[in-house]
Parts: structure tokens; C-alpha cells; sequence
């Protein structure tokens, strides 16, 4: 269900209602083996409202997406088991946990489309859009963020500044002295360790506190080993394909499977054209594919495991990208233009031809012309309203040396 609202109702249960954004962190950070500035973090992070407890999050250096948006979802319903063992400087545990309910949003382009639309309805949470512009119908993940910033990042050096006149002297290479890996554990501590064990300003309550009260008197819904494993393929990247007797096609590459062929066999009159696909983008080397005629998921193998084991989307997009281009380099540019003078030049002789001669001649040749001019009733009339063909100007390819940034600077997101 999707809802747009204008003010607020007090929740009753932890997970209840969970807000959700995104902000850039005012702090750069380093390469943890380079030991190269990488830049400013952006934080995606969930809130609820009813305890006030920080419920997920997830860190990247990219703008915000859906990626970004169904890792802090996952990571905000899955259990924090793992957290102790990576983070073993942590005292008290992080028992936020389980499915939400609604989800409070913004109108950004991340939180719209066929990805996060098709997974809140199969797992079954709310989505609440909040107008454009209007922060304060998310006050708790604004605060959350207001907080961040003064309690944890101003005392760590390299912290960047909001005000121009503040970072005119600013270097981030020198600055920024804290690497990733270093501001994680920070990150961890300060949540687990303070922030959800510390009382508000007013004295109102402990984030802690009150989830455990929440917990112990309307619990959420714990989601099991399966649930986490279904959690997993909802929120990856959907597709709709068409399932073809060689199986599925997807991002150039095909997949397959015994399974998958059975299916076909058996529902081949009854199985509709297309068919809902579920890609992981950190491994494209199995897909999941859900029979609708069986009401379930199936995993499906690429069939260059070679090739995709262990291979990202990302990774395999910057690969198509550099076979593409090596391809175009490898062109004749100059004696494809020439060529195709050379074919519009040899029309419009026979064009000529074919007016000057005499009428039963014009039968044939114009039928042969006009499936070459791919004359047709929404666009080309007549074989004789083509515009020459002009050589196009050839420019020098890029060399291997130029900026790797700027050769994926404009690779889509996703």
C-alpha cells in the first residue's frame, strides 16, 4: 500500500513506523590500503519512531539509489548477530530487529519505480510518501542525522564543514586522516555503546529503553531463517523477461537452467509472455525467477559461470563498456561513410533510372527499394525523400592512459 499524508500519528509498537533518508556526511575519509581520500560518505539510515532507535543504515560513496535503499532495508530487518563479532569493542547488543511495517519516505527517485514497489508488496510493508520539501513530517531520521553530526563526527579530525568561510583551508588530502574501516567501528560503537543508551536532552526516555518495553509488549514480526533468505531475493533488482526456449536473457548475458526448461515444457501453453526476475547485483552469475503457475522462486545459473562467478553488475557493465568501445575503435569510420555515399549515390542513379525508363521496369526495382528505404505508413513515404548520407567527421579514439573516472563517470547507476 502506498499512502501520501500531512501530519503525524504516534505510533504504538516499535517498527511500527520506520523513517527512512539519505545525507552526505561531513567528513572525508581514506582508502584504508591507499590511504587515498575517498571522499564523503553518504549515510542511508532508518529510524524508528516509536523507540527512536537507529534500526539500519548502510554507507557508500555513491549517490543515493535503490541499491542503497534495500541495504539499509535488509539490514535493518535482519537480525545484528554479526555485529559483536565484526565489532568486538561493542558492550551491549543491538537487538533491533525484525519486519517493518511502514516506511516513511521522501518523493526521491530512489524510493520510486519497480524495484522497491514490487518488493514492499511481496514482503508485505506500507510505504508513506511524504510531500517534496517538507523534512519536518520526517523529524526523527532529520534529527538522527543532526545528532550524528555534532555528537560523533565533531570531534573526529578531517571533519569538513557546512560553511564555505569554515573550509576555505581545508585540504582533503592532508586532513583527512581517518580511514574507512577505522570510522565504521566508530560508527558502531557510538550507536550500540551511546547513542541507544544515553537518555534524550529532556530526559524523556533511553532509545533502549523503550524498544525493549515496545518489544516486550507488542512484538514485531521476527523474520526466520527462511524469511531472511526470501528477504534477500525480493529485494534484489527486478526484471521482467521473456522466457524463451533458450531460456532468459538479461544484461547480455544468458541464463538457465534443467529446472527452468521443465517448466517451460510443462506450462509452455499456459506461461505468459514475460516473467519476474530477481538479480543480486553483487553476483551475476545466478539469477531467481519466479513461476508464476508454482507461486515460487527458482535459481537459475548463467551459462558462462566463467565468466560471472563472483562478477558485480557494476564490474560486468564496465566490461561491455570496454568491449564496446574496443570494437568502435576498431572501426573504419572514414570507409564506412564512403561506403554508404557510395550505396545512396547507386540509389539515386537507379531512382533516375527508373522514372526515365519505361513504366512495366518500375515494379520490380521499386519493390527492392523500397524495403531497402524501409518505406512505411508512420514515417518514409516515397524511396525518393532520402537525405545523402554525409562522411562523418572522424575524431582520435581516447588512449589507454586517459582518466579511468572519467571512462565510468558516465555509467548509469542502479
Amino acid at each position: 500500500a502506498f499512502n501520501k499524508v500531512e501530519g503525524h500519528t504516534r505510533p504504538t509498537r516499535v517498527l511500527e513506523k520506520v523513517e527512512i533518508d539519505h545525507t552526505p556526511l561531513d567528513l572525508i575519509l581514506l582508502d584504508d590500503e591507499l590511504h587515498i581520500p575517498l571522499g564523503r560518505p553518504t549515510l542511508t539510515m532508518l529510524v524508528d519512531v516509536y523507540s527512536h532507535c537507529i534500526v539500519g543504515y548502510y554507507f557508500s560513496f555513491s549517490e543515493p539509489s535503490y541499491e542503497a535503499v534495500r541495504r539499509a532495508m535488509m539490514n535493518a530487518m535482519k537480525p545484528k548477530s554479526e555485529v559483536a563479532k565484526l565489532y568486538p569493542d561493542t558492550v551491549n547488543e543491538w537487538k533491533c530487529a525484525g519486519k517493518i511495517e511502514t516506511l516513511v519516505t521522501d518523493n526521491g527517485r530512489e524510493f520510486w519505480g519497480n524495484n522497491l514497489e514490487l518488493a514492499v508488496c511481496e514482503i508485505g510493508v506500507n510505504i508513506q510518501y511524504n510531500p517534496t520539501k517538507k523534512p519536518w513530517l520526517k523529524p526523527f531520521v532529520e534529527r538522527m542525522f543532526g545528532t550524528i553530526n555534532t555528537e560523533l563526527l565533531d570531534p573526529i579530525p578531517g571533519k569538513t564543514f557546512s560553511n564555505i568561510l569554515q573550509k576555505h583551508e581545508y585540504n582533503p588530502k592532508k586532513d583527512a586522516i581517518m580511514r574507512f574501516t577505522t570510522f565504521m567501528k566508530l560508527f558502531h560503537k557510538w550507536v550500540v555503546d551511546v547513542y541507544h543508551q544515553d537518555a534524550d536532552s529532556r530526559f524523556n526516555y533511553v532509545p533502549s529503553q523503550l524498544w525493549e518495553q515496545g518489544f516486550k509488549t507488542l512484538p514485531p514480526t521476527v523474520l526466520s531463517n527462511d524469511d531472511i533468505q526470501h528477504l534477500d531475493v525480493v529485494l534484489s533488482f527486478s526484471y521482467q523477461r521473456k522466457l524463451s526456449k533458450g531460456g532468459i536473457q538479461l544484461e547480455n548475458l544468458d541464463y538457465d537452467s534443467t529446472e527452468l526448461a521443465n517448466y517451460r515444457k510443462q506450462f509452455s501453453h499456459k506461461v505468459s509472455q514475460e516473467v519476474l526476475i530477481k538479480l543480486n547485483p553483487d553476483d551475476i552469475s545466478y539469477i531467481y525467477v519466479y513461476l508464476d503457475k508454482l507461486e515460487h522462486y527458482i535459481k537459475v545459473p548463467c551459462k558462462d559461470q566463467g565468466y560471472t562467478q563472483g562478477l558485480s553488475l557494476h564490474q560486468h557493465k564496465i566490461n561491455i563498456r570496454i568491449h564496446r568501445d574496443f570494437i568502435s575503435s576498431s572501426i573504419d569510420n572514414v570507409g564506412l561513410a564512403k561506403a554508404r555515399m557510395f550505396i545512396h549515390n547507386k540509389i539515386q542513379e537507379e531512382i533516375a533510372e527508373l522514372k526515365a525508363g519505361p513504366k512495366h521496369s518500375k515494379v520490380k526495382g521499386g519493390k527492392a527499394l523500397a524495403k531497402h528505404q524501409n518505406v512505411n505508413s508512420e514515417s518514409q513515404k516515397s524511396i525518393a525523400q532520402s537525405e545523402p548520407v554525409e562522411p562523418k567527421k572522424v575524431t582520435p579514439k581516447e588512449q589507454a592512459t586517459d582518466s579511468w573516472d572519467d571512462f565510468i563517470s558516465d555509467l548509469d547507476g542502479f
